[in-house]
């Protein structure tokens, strides 16, 4: 970050204050021309960089990881190996870390977006950041974006329900050609019922999914270890990535406009056999829209018409720059932390962090090793 003081609404003495005692804990350090960066305690070696060096081949990325939370960025780089850092800056416009490193036999590189919503700041700069992402590293042929989202309760149905700590993948259904979705608008029509203007996007390779559907049906083992080794990573760099108590994850049902009323989970109709983890995976579409995902109604509607299983906080403008970027394969990958879109729970929002993370590693691990070509 830059330091500029006309930016907001606090004198420049009361900023300096705040950025000196951030310095003096080892929370941030000082770059040149005003500029801050957060360090990352354990961090690796960390180079701070106007322009990113070349590499050899053997070093390119061909997997991207992006992120938009701190807590998503942290959880997927304890799945990475052998890392390093630049940290790319400039005094205007935004700065970037990127981190690489190994996942099984893959190198990939990892960001965190400036911020993303609705506001057209925030479109354009999560636009800008990936296109300068897939400018930067060329060879990227994958695109993974890992992080939190809010879950599609099934008040009824357990094998429909997702609920907090889940994980859901984006993936078409049957009768519908995208795996994710944004909902710009819903409208009432002077018939009656509602209508949504939608936009959807799906890759052209579908072997993200594929690979995502064999982990799901072979069980939770594979990916439940790579979210231990996670987790001690997150602990040894004293970040809390635990599982929140049971009790926590509450379930509200609408009835009318504003009142709602705490309801019970739906329950398994058979003996469910014996799992390894408390969460389940989902495959299903993604969506996003501020008009519907506060509105429970809306929400529950559009989910029911077209089987979405989890809303995000708008990640639109980063798939159009990966479709324009013309990358064939990616893939949305959510851990469930509220009912809502995934900014509402900051209880959940690292441990579905970590979920989402280790799950992505699972893929990863499964892909076929880059050719030389």
């Amino acid at each position: 970050m830059s330091f500029n003081h006309r930016q907001t609404t606090s004198g420049e003495d009361e900023i300096r204050c705040h950025l000196s005692v951030l310095q003096s804990k080892g929370l941030i350090k000082a770059l040149d021309n005003n500029a801050f960066t957060r360090v990352v305690q354990n961090e690796t070696t960390v180079k701070i960089v106007k322009q990113m060096p070349k590499m050899v081949k053997a070093k390119q990325p061909t997997i991207a990881i992006i992120t938009a939370q701190y807590c998503e960025k942290l959880a997927v780089d304890a799945m990475i190996e052998n890392q390093e850092t630049f940290v790319r800056y400039t005094t205007v416009g935004e700065s970037n870390v990127y981190t690489l490193g190994n996942m099984g036999a893959h190198r990939v590189v990892s960001t965190k977006l400036p911020s993303v919503g609705h506001t057209r700041e925030a479109i354009i700069a999560a636009g800008n950041t990936t296109t300068r992402l897939l400018g930067t590293f060329q060879k990227v042929d994958y695109v993974f974006l890992i992080g939190v989202g809010g879950g599609v309760p099934h008040f009824t149905d357990y094998n429909k329900h997702v609920r907090l700590g889940d994980v859901v993948v984006s993936t078409q259904t049957e009768n519908q050609q995208f795996v994710y979705l944004h909902c710009d608008k819903a409208t009432e029509k002077s018939s009656g019922g509602l209508e949504f203007e939608t936009r959807g996007w799906i890759p052209s390779s579908l072997i993200l999914q594929e690979i995502a559907s064999q982990i799901q049906a072979e069980g939770e083992e594979e990916w439940a270890q790579y979210a231990e080794m996670g987790l001690d990573i997150l602990n040894e760099q004293e970040a809390d990535f635990a599982r929140p108590p049971p009790m926590s994850d509450k379930l509200y049902m609408a009835i009318g406009e504003k009142d709602v009323i705490e309801v019970a989970h739906p329950t398994p109709s058979y003996n469910e056999p014996r799992r390894i983890m408390e969460s389940r995976v989902h495959l299903g579409p993604v969506a996003s829209g501020r008009q519907v995902a506060r509105d429970d109604h809306l929400r529950q509607e559009l989910a029911a018409r077209l089987g979405i299983l989890a809303f995000d906080s708008e990640f639109d403008s980063v798939l159009e720059s990966v479709i324009g970027n013309r990358r064939d394969a990616f893939v949305v990958i959510r851990g469930i932390a509220d009912y809502k879109d995934g900014t509402r729970r900051r209880d959940w929002q690292p441990h579905s962090a970590l979920l989402a993370a280790a799950f992505a590693k699972a893929i990863i691990s499964r892909m076929d090793p880059p050719t030389d070509d």
